[in-house]
């Protein structure tokens, strides 16, 4: 499969984004889906997760309350709704699918790679204070 990840942008503090992750090449359904984000001179960490059907979700206790994650597998597409932005969000996202992990495992692929994981390019994320 390969993943396209869009949406970033420059927003300000209490300003919501909507990132897109369009996925090719596979069956889409057969993927767990998560989402990370880096921000400078910092380690790749997890932000959400959602299962191959979308009725399981896991978020990071940073996002959580604010952000949404969600999946259109009629258009191989998984979405990161994030809402009331601060400027700890800033950072670049990048969506990751999976085809053995679980939700509760995505949030472990940094720390235990898999052989199945695919990345897609990052969107940067800046929110202003």
């Amino acid at each position: 499969v390969q993943l396209q990840a869009s949406g970033g942008g420059s927003v300000q503090a209490g300003d919501s984004l909507r990132l897109a992750c369009a996925a090719s090449g596979r069956t889409f359904t057969n993927y767990c889906v998560g989402w990370f984000r880096q921000a400078p001179e910092k380690e790749r960490q997890f932000v959400a997760a959602i299962s191959k059907s979308g009725d399981t979700t896991f978020y990071a206790d940073s996002v959580k309350g604010r952000f949404v994650i969600s999946r259109d597998n009629a258009k191989n597409t998984v979405y990161l709704h994030m809402n009331s932005l601060i400027p700890e969000d800033t950072a670049v996202y990048y969506c990751v699918a999976d085809p053995r992990l679980t939700v509760a495992a995505m949030p472990l692929l940094m720390k235990t790679p898999t052989d199945f994981a695919t990345w897609g390019q990052g969107t940067l994320v800046t929110v202003s204070s």
